[in-house]
């Protein structure tokens, strides 16, 4: 018999806390039935949301916290007001005890990163941990990292982003060898900055294993040019906000153009069907959820500000990623990354030498 999936939900998380967790929680239910919750939070406001919630209050368990992180709290602040006694902190540890698979959050994500990172701890051959999502494009989806976690890498984490990346996209996708780009200013090799340049030449050695199709611009993101698209936090961030924003500037437009006179609102009547397609497609709480990749566990990061649809998305991730067994499968990945690393690094040696002594 399969193992129950577990899902650990931080209740007091994002700006709306249960309201949105609990009702996000009811939506994935319907499409999950075979998944329980347990829910770390107020009890009261929990038990009091989960009343207008009859499918998901009989599969979760709520357990009582008394500290919630707010959005505001710097990452220090939070670990020490919370560590060990708020409904964050609670969701990640249940993960590491094994009563959950993974934890969903939609709460502050500097304060989320730092707790999952030292109660989970990075895996051995990881620097540092890194949030991907999925990225609607013209092609499918893309995983694209990291979108915040980690501000200014060096170019060998850049590479081990493109491995857990690409580990990713083999276990959603089912690829055997998933295509990984770079994000910089340009294609060409003399552009971009020396860490960029340095993980470049890095990724084209045969010291990943990867396949590497090159650097990446911002326009291929969407286009779905490659299956992972690697970044640092800084630039995956600016350009995940930018996309959202835009996708809603759109809507708006449309939204106007379609009001603006009686012969646009006949068009609209007539092709109602596209025009719900392309809202569904712009949506951003459709692709919202972003997985920690490195550490040992899953944590999915929801969008502070979502409704229950954007958090019911993120609870898909979580349960996908959990039934997919990815921590392991990444670990085992980056492994042999570290091992052929090592191989590739002692075959430079000796060729040096041989050269030194001839």
């Amino acid at each position: 018999m399969a193992r129950e999936l577990i899902v650990a939900l931080d209740g007091m998380g994002g700006d709306f806390g249960p309201e949105v967790v609990v009702a996000g929680a009811e939506i994935a239910h319907v499409r999950h039935p075979e998944v329980r919750f347990v829910i770390f939070g107020d009890e009261t406001k929990i038990k009091a949301e989960l009343t207008k919630s009859p499918r998901v209050a009989g599969a979760c368990e709520v357990v009582h916290t008394e500290v919630s992180i707010s959005m505001d709290d710097k990452p220090t602040q939070a670990l020490r007001r919370g560590r060990k006694t708020s409904s964050m902190w609670m969701a990640i540890e249940a993960v590491k005890e094994g009563k959950a698979q993974v934890a969903v959050s939609a709460g502050n994500t500097g304060a989320l990163m730092a707790m999952a990172t030292l109660c989970l701890r990075t895996m051995p051959a990881i620097q540092r941990p890194a949030i991907a999502a999925l990225w609607p494009t013209m092609r499918g989806e893309s995983v694209v990292l990291d979108m915040g976690a980690t501000i200014g890498p060096d170019a060998e984490q850049l590479v081990q982003f493109a491995v857990m990346g690409e580990a990713y996209a083999r276990v959603l996708y089912g690829m055997d060898k998933p295509t990984v780009g770079l994000l910089n200013i340009g294609e060409e090799e003399v552009k971009g900055t020396e860490i960029v340049k340095g993980a470049a030449q890095i990724l084209r050695s045969d010291a990943t294993g990867l396949n590497f199709y090159g650097f990446v611009e911002g326009d291929d993101i969407g286009k779905g040019t490659v299956d992972v698209v690697v970044t640092d936090g800084f630039t995956g961030n600016v350009a995940l906000k930018t996309a959202e924003g835009t996708a809603r500037q759109i809507a708006e437009y449309l939204r106007a153009a379609i009001q603006r006179s009686f012969f646009s609102k006949i068009g609209y009547f007539f092709a109602q069907s596209a025009f719900r397609t392309l809202r569904e497609k712009l949506d951003p709480r459709s692709a919202n959820g972003g997985l920690f990749l490195g550490l040992n566990g899953l944590v999915v990061k929801s969008h502070g500000g979502t409704d229950a649809i954007g958090f019911a998305s993120a609870i898909d991730v979580a349960v996908d990623v959990a039934a997919a067994d990815l921590v392991r499968k990444i670990s085992t990945e980056m492994e042999v990354f570290a091992k052929r690393a090592e191989e590739n690094s002692a075959e430079g040696e000796s060729a040096e030498t041989g050269a030194t002594v001839s």
